[in-house]
């Protein structure tokens, strides 16, 4: 078993980065879901409501972000590591109130015009501490703007048995993992307490419990009842519907395309 891709979503929502090796953090890899775009009352917006950001493209560059739309690239901002406007704020993400600050107004103006609503970047500071739910993460652990957990792991043949179900085959991209695993059986990840990837070891928290997000269409930003409606026949336990696993680490280093994957528990 190998971990063949390793994804991060640097802003919530908008479009992933596929990285051929990640620093692994406390609160996920570096850079996934640091940044968040909020409306006017502080509260994260996502593409569930506003399926046009599932249109808006992120790279990772040298000193900061560049933020552009997918079909027109030189609409683009770029928004710098380090915050310009930096006013604190208490944002609402879930049932969490956690701190963040402003990032730039160039990047709030940019943003507006694109959704056509008055939302502002923020970002997570390294002093805030949003802690991962506590039933299921155990030690205290903290998470990034993600929903609920910091990586997300899936196996590419538990996508390739739900596609073999689909009438139109749909991609990963749908389901913002962080890893994806090659050469298991379907849900085998669902089997998994702990893993070893590389050198690095995760414990499997809880199965990742799946929403209207993932009938985006990525790539065109359409919204449609598949794959929620072919999974929910098959994969719905307690009403909700599992896809992949969320995770927590035990220590931190670096993760390669690649890397083995050896199931510890």
């Amino acid at each position: 078993m190998r971990l063949s891709e390793i994804w991060i979503y640097p802003v919530k929502s908008l479009g992933g980065i596929r990285l051929k090796e990640a620093k692994t953090e406390e609160r996920g890899l570096q850079y996934d879901r640091r940044w968040l775009i909020i409306d006017e009352e502080n509260t994260f917006i996502t593409q569930r409501v506003f399926q046009q950001m599932a249109l808006i493209d992120v790279a990772l560059e040298q000193n900061g972000l560049k933020i552009y739309e997918r079909n027109n690239p030189e609409n683009s901002i770029k928004v710098p590591y380090e915050p310009v406007s930096a006013q604190k704020l208490s944002v609402k993400i879930w049932d969490d109130l956690a701190e963040a600050v402003t990032v730039m107004n160039e990047a709030d103006a940019w943003l507006s015009a694109q959704l056509e609503k008055n939302v502002r970047l923020v970002m997570m500071p390294e002093s805030t501490e949003r802690k991962a739910d506590p039933k299921y993460a155990k030690n205290g652990e903290i998470v990034s703007f993600a929903d609920g957990y910091p990586f997300l792991v899936i196996s590419q043949a538990s996508l390739d048995e739900l596609n073999s179900r689909l009438e139109e085959p749909i991609s990963m991209v749908r389901f913002r993992p962080n890893f994806v695993i090659s050469d298991t059986m379907p849900f085998e990840e669902d089997e998994w307490k702990r893993i070893r990837i590389g050198e690095l070891d995760f414990e499997i928290v809880k199965p990742c419990a799946r929403c209207v997000l993932t009938t985006v269409d990525p790539t065109t930003g359409q919204k449609a009842p598949e794959p929620l409606k072919t999974l929910a026949s098959y994969r719905r336990v307690n009403n909700k519907v599992l896809f992949g696993q969320n995770m927590v680490a035990s220590n931190f280093g670096v993760v390669r395309e690649g890397d083995e994957l050896e199931v510890i528990e």
